[in-house]
């Protein structure tokens, strides 16, 4: 008889957490990965040549196969200002 595997669930941010914009966090259970908000926000002055700063996304690029969804919780910059550039991905 099989032992029934524990399912937990994990939410990790991916921005946003200590900072104004770059909204992003992933909400992951068993073997899904729903992504919630998917902002963006404007460089620093010691980030010359930079004209928008977004989450680093390494960690969803690795488990794409995974990812069911994007929810954004409204529509400000800070929430879906870098949809369009993590869509290309």
């Amino acid at each position: 008889m099989q032992k029934n595997k524990k399912k937990t669930l994990k939410m990790i941010p991916l921005g946003g957490v200590g900072e104004i914009g770059k909204n992003m966090s992933i909400l992951e259970y068993d073997d899904e990965i729903i992504i919630l908000d998917c902002g963006m926000t404007f460089p620093d002055d010691d980030m010359p040549g930079i004209d928008i700063v977004i989450p680093d996304i390494t960690y969803l690029m690795k488990n794409i196969d995974r990812v069911k969804a994007l929810f954004l919780t409204h529509g400000h910059e800070d929430h879906i200002g870098a949809v369009p550039y993590i869509l290309k991905k």
